[in-house]
């Protein structure tokens, strides 16, 4: 064991800090090391933490309040789905029936499983079957990482055609704007013949 006073000379003679790592414990443990990149690393690693705690969120997509749900609205809820397993998020998508909607449940039963097929591209199913909690039914849908790494880089190939598309557009509607140079094919005009003065006084007169 070392006393506090020797080991902050220790630290000082380092140019380093004496931080204190366990204080509940008898004696305390301390160590020295340079107090700014700690912090600086236990930062970006609470950060790194924070941002794996996020993408293990569940996130809920519900189909309106009853399955009488305009087709295009449920493909906006499926796009918003997608894009959660995309994220890394798991997706609770929740079915709703009213009143004597639960008499006809298969209606409900058979979009949910036309979204698994849709989604099936990016995640999977935890189970095969919806499950009931009152009037309403919900499917869990987890990210596929395999086919989630195929759809990103088909998705960035198709961004950096796009990109070239228009690039190429740019250039040519540059191309198209820039004025031409002016012709070239007229004859030059003859250089003029010098006259000296002496053949300018023997020139005859017309008078």
């Amino acid at each position: 064991m070392i006393e506090t006073s020797d080991a902050i000379k220790m630290a000082l003679d380092q140019g380093l800090d004496l931080v204190e790592i366990s204080p509940d414990a008898r004696p305390p443990v301390c160590k020295i090391m340079d107090h700014g990149k700690f912090k600086y690393e236990q930062s970006k690693k609470d950060q790194k933490n924070r941002a794996s705690s996020k993408a293990s969120e569940m996130k809920e997509v519900r189909l309106g309040r009853s399955v009488k749900i305009d087709e295009h609205d449920v493909q906006i809820r499926v796009n918003q789905a997608r894009r959660f397993l995309i994220d890394g998020h798991k997706v609770l998508i929740t079915q709703r029936f009213k009143g004597r909607e639960m008499a006809h449940r298969e209606i409900g039963i058979e979009r949910l499983k036309k979204i698994m097929e849709q989604l099936s591209e990016v995640g999977k199913p935890e189970t095969n079957f919806p499950r009931w909690m009152g009037p309403q039914a919900s499917i869990i849908i987890t990210p596929d990482k395999a086919k989630i790494e195929i759809v990103k880089r088909q998705e960035q190939r198709q961004k950096d055609i796009d990109a070239a598309k228009e690039k190429r557009a740019e250039q040519q509607k540059h191309a198209a704007n820039k004025p031409e140079a002016p012709a070239s094919n007229a004859a030059p005009a003859p250089a003029p013949v010098p006259v000296n003065s002496a053949q300018q006084e023997q020139a005859p007169s017309n008078a």
